[in-house]
């Protein structure tokens, strides 16, 4: 069984730094889970806890029904895909991924049906006599890859793996590894702080801040159904468009007033929770796509004005810059919508596409 679960899980540091502030997850057997979140979030750490490589200051992991904490990394039944490849330069592809199992006193018969095999996989077998210096870092991460494989773990671990390479090779490797969990069928965990690789490759997302848990969910339901502003904010590119300001009853009916007076009407959306968050501080977001150029077909929806500041062309759509007040806001047209910079333009904020969060507290109001 590869199922991981963390309870209560802490770790403190000399000092009293808190990395992680006590977590709890279920990583189900065979799934393929990524920890996202900002440089410092804590998400490496967990990994290094799972991995036997930093010592837990409290709680419990269990890797199947094994509790593991006291237990060696070497005796956890994972195997971990580090950034910088972790390969040693002076020994060719298979006798790196032969390493682990010499080790281990594996027979050389197994350990040659075993590189091969890990080899096939993932198309190094004319690779496999070259050693690092010789092989771009695609190359080095598919041995690495590889090395992981032929222990045949419970779980696989990887922290950061394609932050190495450029781009166009990371968006082929995420490909390559989405193959490689079907075909291994075993659990996979990986640590990333690129929301695009978060989205692409996993079945689930924890999203980390500071050391705390913000969110777990499927990648569509982080990106439809954020439970706070940080989740909101981190998930989707461009980054969510924020406005503030409160909530008001005016006429018998709820409104959205925001900073520089600009009402919205909330009556036609149904939401609830709206009259016990009258006169808070409220934060409002919406998605560059739901800031629209036409109003057609919309039900809700309130206008904005503002001066165009940037247009940034992405082929068959453009995102447009706009200044509006003391705010930057982001829409996203068809590359075919015509647009000039310094222009005033009229947008339709689809309301019944927004998000309204407390300012306080970051959480969503439903």
């Amino acid at each position: 069984m590869g199922e991981v679960k963390l309870s209560n899980i802490k770790k403190t540091y000399k000092g009293g730094a808190e990395a992680v502030k006590g977590i709890s997850c279920v990583i189900k057997d065979k799934e393929f889970v990524v920890l996202v979140g900002p440089s410092g979030c804590g998400k490496s750490t967990v990994l290094r806890m799972i991995a036997g490589l930093e010592e837990i200051t409290e709680g419990e992991l269990f890797i199947g029904e094994e509790k593991v904490n006291d237990i060696a990394a070497s005796e956890r039944g994972i195997a971990m895909v580090f950034q910088n490849y972790a390969l040693y330069p002076h020994m060719n592809s298979y006798e790196n991924m032969a390493f682990g199992l010499k080790i281990k006193k594996v027979p050389k018969a197994e350990i040659k049906d075993r590189v091969m095999s890990a080899a096939k996989i993932l198309n190094v077998e004319s690779l496999l006599d070259r050693k690092p210096g010789k092989m771009s870092g695609g190359q080095r991460q598919r041995i690495a890859i590889g090395r992981a494989i032929v222990r045949r773990p419970e779980v696989f671990l990887f922290d950061e793996p394609l932050s190495n390479l450029d781009a166009k090779l990371r968006s082929k490797m995420r490909i390559e590894l989405a193959k490689l969990h079907k075909r291994l069928d075993t659990t996979m965990i990986y640590v990333t702080h690129d929301q695009v690789e978060a989205m692409t490759l996993g079945e689930r997302i924890v999203v980390m801040k500071e050391g705390e848990i913000m969110q777990i969910d499927t990648p569509i339901d982080l990106f439809n159904n954020p439970q706070n502003k940080f989740v909101a904010e981190f998930i989707g590119s461009p980054q969510m468009n924020f406005i503030d300001g409160k909530i008001e009853v005016q006429e018998h009916k709820y409104i959205f007033k925001d900073n520089n007076g600009k009402k919205f009407d909330l009556s036609k959306l149904g939401l609830n929770n709206l009259k016990e968050n009258t006169g808070k501080e409220i934060c409002l977001g919406i998605r560059s796509e739901n800031l629209r150029w036409e109003k057609e077909k919309l039900k809700s929806y309130t206008t904005l004005k503002g001066r165009v500041i940037a247009i940034e062309l992405l082929g068959n759509q453009k995102h447009i810059y706009i200044e509006y007040n003391a705010l930057e806001l982001i829409a996203t047209f068809r590359s075919d919508v015509k647009v000039e910079i310094d222009s005033t333009i009229e947008l339709f904020l689809d309301l019944s596409k927004a998000y309204f969060f407390d300012k306080e507290t970051g959480l969503r109001i439903y």
